[in-house]
């Protein structure tokens, strides 16, 4: 099994997952600010040309970061980050969903269409137009969010899970290209500090994090 990955914020959130259940896989790095991952080579393991993947031994690619997390977590259930009952794990899944489609969705495609355009426009297709309405959603989706950790630890409670690592990592990228979140935001201000003290969080950051100033 090897971990196809790079620098950014979706192959550290299988990271910071890996580094909080003890996982060690051998990767292999691609270099996705040269477009290495909008190749020929590797599209023909990931067709969405998308970072990170994880090759198994019988030769499938697995992409798709919370995919890659679901399948480790089946192979390495302890320590449980998506859940040990069915409640847990529909509820993890619940704050995997809120958290990818009303807050951080939005603001990374957001980045793409501002201040990532120069990097994506001839990738992906953009939307430059759509950028600062896209900024607004997120932050309306952030404020949401910030009322429903009111009075809890974690997104699912006193249960640190992947869905808590998908929105830290998120944002700590999302803050170092122009989208800080509001600090204002009590509970989400709380909550970010307490997922940044962990341990897997400065260990998950890539070393070209301190060359582009980006945290991924």
């Amino acid at each position: 099994m090897k971990f196809l990955q790079s620098f950014g914020p979706n192959p550290r959130r299988v990271r910071m997952y890996m580094l909080e259940k003890n996982v060690q896989v051998p990767s292999v790095e691609l270099d996705i600010l040269g477009g290495e991952n909008r190749g020929e080579a590797y599209k023909k393991k990931n067709p969405s040309g998308q970072l990170p993947a994880l090759e198994l031994d019988d030769g499938f690619v697995l992409a798709e970061t919370v995919s890659i997390c679901r399948y480790l977590e089946e192979l390495h259930p302890n320590p449980p980050l998506i859940g040990t009952t069915a409640k847990e794990r529909a509820e993890t899944d619940m704050w995997i969903r809120r958290v990818e489609l009303d807050v951080t969705g939005y603001m990374l495609d957001a980045f793409r269409y501002s201040e990532g355009l120069k990097l994506f426009e001839n990738r992906v297709r953009c939307l430059p137009e759509a950028a600062a309405g896209m900024k607004e959603k997120g932050r309306d989706g952030l404020k949401w969010l910030d009322g429903l950790l009111a009075g809890k630890t974690w997104l699912a409670g006193n249960r640190f899970t992947l869905a808590d690592i998908l929105l830290y990592c998120d944002l700590d990228f999302l803050g170092s290209v122009g989208q800080p979140y509001d600090t204002g935001l009590k509970n989400i201000d709380a909550w970010f500090k307490r997922a940044a003290a962990r341990p897997s969080a400065a260990a998950s950051l890539h070393a070209a994090s301190a060359q582009t100033g980006m945290r991924g």
